[in-house]
Formats: C-alpha cells, structure tokens, sequence
C-alpha cells in the first residue's frame, strides 16, 4: 500500500489548537504547503475541524487537523469547542498554536492541561513572530514562528516529526499468525450489504497485511469455503472471516485450525480486546428493556440488511430471549455521557486511529459502563469466543 493510499486509521493524527484569530490555519497551510484552511483576520472563520492527509517526513503519513478556536462563544462556540475536545482524544501530537506578542492565555493553558492529561506529544508553536523583535528568545522551549514570512516553518515540521520517531505502532494485524509461505484463508461474504465492486477497508488491509508477511491468500465467500480448503496441499495457518459468517464458517473450518474474525484482529490491534472479552459477557445478565448502544466508526450507507442496525439486534434478541433498547451512532458521533447504556458495542473501527478508539473505551470504563467488539459478541453469541481468540499469546488463558 502506497503512503497516499494509507488509510486514515493507520495515520499520525496532528492536531493544531489555539484561540480564536492566533493564526492556527494559516500555520497549518504554512506546514503543509497547501492553502487547506480558509484564513482572515475574522474570529472564528474556521467553524469545523478541518482534514487533511498528507506525507510528513521522517514520520511518514499523517493526517493533519486544523480545529476551530477553542475560545469561541455563544451557543455555537460551546458547541465548536466541543468538538475540538472529540479532536483532543484521537491526537497522536498537537501543536499548540499561540500568538508570540500575547504570549500564553488562560485558554492556551487550559488546552495544554488538556493535552498533557491524555499524554499528549505538545509542541507550542508561538505564531506572528516577525512581530516580536529581532532578539526575543521562545518561552516554555516553544517555537517562534511566522506564517506570514515562513521563519520557523521548516523547524516546525521537524520538531512535529521528532515528536513520535517510530510513527505509529509497527505492529501488524496479523504479526504472529503469519508468516513466510503461511497460507491465509480469508472468508469474505458478498450480500446485499457488501459494497459494490469492491472489498470493505477491512479486508483490503488484511489481504495487504498478509502479503506483507510474504504470505499467501486465499480469498473466497462463504459458500465456496469448503471447496477452497479442499484445494489447499496443506493446513492454513489461520482462517479469517466477516463475523457475521462465524456460524456457518466455525462449521466447516478443522477445530484445529486457527480461526479468528476481522473485526476481532482489529480490537486487538487496537488495544481493546482483552475489555472487549469481558465486556461480551455482561450482555448475558442484562434485563429486559436494558438500553445498548451500538457504535460504528464510519457512516457507510445503510442497506436493508445492515449489521449493525438490524443483524445484530436481532442476534442479540435471539440469544437472550429478551429485546432491549438499541440505540445507534456512527461516524465520529459518540455521546460523552454514557450512564444511560448497559452495554456498548463497537465496530471494529478500522476508520478510527487507535488512540480514538483507546478514548472511547477509557471513556466508557470512566462510567462503569461494559464496551465491547462487533466480532467479539458475535463470536460470543456463538458459543465459538474461547475459539476465536486462542491464538493470541497475549491474552491469559483465564482471558482466551
């Protein structure tokens, strides 16, 4: 996969803060070379987070976030600055940027408290310097910089990139699973939710994951699984599935191959699985009526038989034998207050960046609240869960 096509989930997310008029979009166009935000002398112009991927070397691609000014008011202020908060929590490295005359405000300082409670990289970036005279020195080991003139643009770049020097995790969805020559059967259903002419991101990744590994892939829907087994010279090394295929293909896949779902790879390479594990089986002593919500971190278009919306209540209510009250998100839409829920369940996020997806959980911890994964409740609802997570040492066998 080129750095151009890397998906948004596996880029460093910067974010750049600031009040209201400190020139935080036109540093953000200064670092990336592009007119990306629209600047003027105006409060406030930039109204909603602004997106944009690109290439950052050494750090390799990022996706750089331009955010409203976090001293906005009125009641869309509160709700611009509620958004700069959702941002707060999916920032692998901020740049804090502040206006070099002004120095640091009370407003600058409550978002570096912010930023350093979730263990943010900062760098502060102290815009406007050609206003400062020539021998002003930057305070707090912040940058003086000047988005009119370019000074400290260059150096800027660099002390971003030295903010993360691995990028992020190396590790791979399918690191101790497969290796060179390792063959990988990868169960892909075709239905009348399944995008048109193309694979889900998911899959895609995992094919590239695997071939990354020098291994081999063997692609096939579910209903010519068996036939494509019967091909194989040998055992695969692991079987990967869509989870909502996990009953018929946990039938027909050896009990002693290595089975697992996509959704399941990605909860683990977010950090999530081990909670998701737990969580799963709360869903078991939930009363009647008890409220779930059930997240997606993208917003694709709903088809009749969608699986968040109608697949998974129902397989819910059928192995509960009680109905709840099922309530829906998706994209980057996540209630902040929780208490309400009994049970959240996510999908495997693969449009999200892994510290999002690490917030949403704490977040959900924070409440008391169980959170769990798409395939882990699947595979749950089963019977087949202890099955499906075996093969990652990482877990205890208590946990597996």
């Amino acid at each position: 996969m080129s750095l151009n096509q890397t998906p948004s989930g596996d880029r460093v997310h910067i974010g750049f803060f600031g009040r209201r008029n400190a020139g935080k979009s036109s540093v953000v166009n200064a670092v990336t070379g592009q007119a990306l935000s629209v600047v003027s002398d105006v409060k406030g112009t930039t109204t909603d987070p602004v997106r944009k991927a690109m290439e950052l070397l050494p750090l390799g691609p990022v996706l750089i976030i331009d955010t409203p000014g976090f001293d906005d008011e009125g009641t869309l202020g509160a709700l611009r600055i509620q958004k700069t908060r959702q941002i707060l929590d999916e920032t692998d490295a901020a740049v804090l940027v502040a206006e070099a005359p002004a120095g640091l405000t009370s407003a600058d300082r409550e978002l570096l408290s912010l930023l350093q409670e979730r263990g943010t990289p900062t760098i502060v970036a102290y815009n406007k310097a050609d206003l400062l005279p020539g021998a002003s020195v930057p305070p707090d080991h912040g940058l003086l910089v000047s988005a009119l003139t370019g000074e400290g643009v260059v150096q800027l770049k660099e002390r971003i990139a030295a903010l993360l020097p691995d990028g992020l995790s190396a590790r791979r969805l399918t690191e101790d699973l497969v290796g060179p020559g390792d063959v990988a059967v990868l169960v892909t259903p075709i239905d009348s939710a399944a995008p048109k002419g193309r694979m889900i991101l998911p899959q895609q990744q995992v094919i590239r994951d695997v071939l990354d590994a020098g291994g081999i892939n063997v692609v096939t829907k579910e209903t010519e699984l068996q036939q494509s087994l019967g091909t194989l010279r040998g055992t695969p090394a692991v079987v990967i599935t869509d989870s909502q295929a996990f009953a018929y293909v946990s039938s027909v896949v050896p009990a002693a191959v290595p089975l697992t779902s996509f959704s399941i790879l990605f909860a683990r390479h977010h950090g999530l699985l081990a909670e998701a594990l737990r969580s799963a089986q709360a869903l078991d002593s939930l009363p009647a009526g008890a409220a779930i919500l059930i997240a997606e971190g993208c917003t694709h278009h709903r088809q009749c038989d969608d699986i968040g919306t109608v697949k998974l209540p129902r397989w819910i209510r059928q192995h509960t034998g009680r109905d709840f009250a099922f309530h829906f998100t998706s994209g980057r839409e996540f209630p902040e207050d929780l208490s309400r829920f009994a049970l959240v369940v996510h999908c495997g996020g693969c449009m999200l960046n892994p510290r999002a997806m690490l917030a949403r959980q704490r977040q959900a911890q924070a409440q008391g609240i169980p959170i769990t994964n798409y395939g882990v409740l699947i595979a749950h609802l089963q019977g087949i869960l202890s099955r499906c997570v075996t093969m990652f040492p990482e877990l205890s066998p208590k946990e597996a």
